[in-house]
């Protein structure tokens, strides 16, 4: 009996030494290493939440233009009394809201929107709202697409996408395309348009339809109607004609031409 007894002794301490929960175990080290992955996340999510502060202080101003707006129309309980006026109006209701005295008028058509006392802020019922800034910006925020277009006393134009897509347009006709990927296009009133990719590689396209590549490595493409041409950083320089026909040039002066069925040096 007393062998049996320091048998189940025995046992008993070394599952007590092969704890699993002890702090040397793999699933301690695997959470260790999950909670610094998560703390990186956190980390890149902070950067890119900083990168993103160059519009935010007008998108704060809309968020804020929105809930005022919001919780007014769950107040608002007044029925428009209708009134005969001389212009596009059908009835208008004076409301007060946290201090501020609001204006709710009822257009003919059947469209409402709310304009704030010092005519700066108009909201629509369809949830677009214009805001009109102290610097003399011009700010329109569209609900269903989720697009804020801002004019600039200069006559500049910026349209914010959902996407993070960034477009200006500026008064001469030219245009500006920032995509998310962070290419950039750049179009011009005569129809040329110009493309810098984030590897470095250049597309101009000229009104004609004619496309130049200038590739990071310093070779160049020319694409026309009537050839294709290559040129390499060595100087040497291919052509393929609309006709099948190869013209290259190598920088020591040879020439080699392909026809359809033969070659001539």
């Amino acid at each position: 009996m007393d062998e049996l007894v320091d048998q189940k002794d025995e046992l008993k301490s070394g599952c007590e030494g092969d704890n699993i929960l002890s702090d040397h175990s793999p699933h301690k080290q695997g959470s260790r290493e999950v909670q610094a992955l998560r703390q990186q996340m956190e980390a890149l999510q902070q950067q890119f939440k900083q990168r993103e502060s160059d519009w935010s202080v007008v998108r704060c101003q809309l968020d804020e233009v929105i809930r005022e707006n919001s919780e007014l129309r769950k107040r608002l309980t007044v029925t428009p009394q209708c009134c005969p006026v001389a212009d596009w109006r059908t009835a208008q209701t004076h409301t007060e809201h946290q201090g501020q005295t609001q204006i709710e008028q009822l257009l003919s058509n059947g469209t409402r929107k709310l304009i704030s006392a010092d005519q700066k802020t108009k909201t629509f019922l369809n949830g677009d709202i214009k805001h009109i800034l102290e610097d003399g910006k011009v700010v329109y925020y569209y609900a269903g697409s989720q697009i804020t277009h801002t004019t600039y006393p200069s006559g500049l134009e910026v349209l914010h996408f959902p996407n993070k897509q960034i477009e200006k347009r500026y008064p001469g006709g030219k245009r500006e395309i920032l995509f998310p990927d962070q290419t950039i296009k750049y179009l011009e009133p005569d129809g040329s348009e110009r493309t810098i990719f984030t590897d470095g590689t250049t597309v101009h396209l000229s009104p004609s339809g004619e496309k130049m590549v200038d590739f990071p490595n310093g070779q160049r493409e020319i694409h026309t109607s009537q050839y294709k041409r290559r040129e390499d950083p060595d100087g040497t320089v291919k052509t393929i004609y609309s006709n099948g026909r190869q013209e290259t040039k190598y920088a020591s002066g040879r020439v080699r031409i392909k026809e359809k069925n033969k070659v001539t040096i």
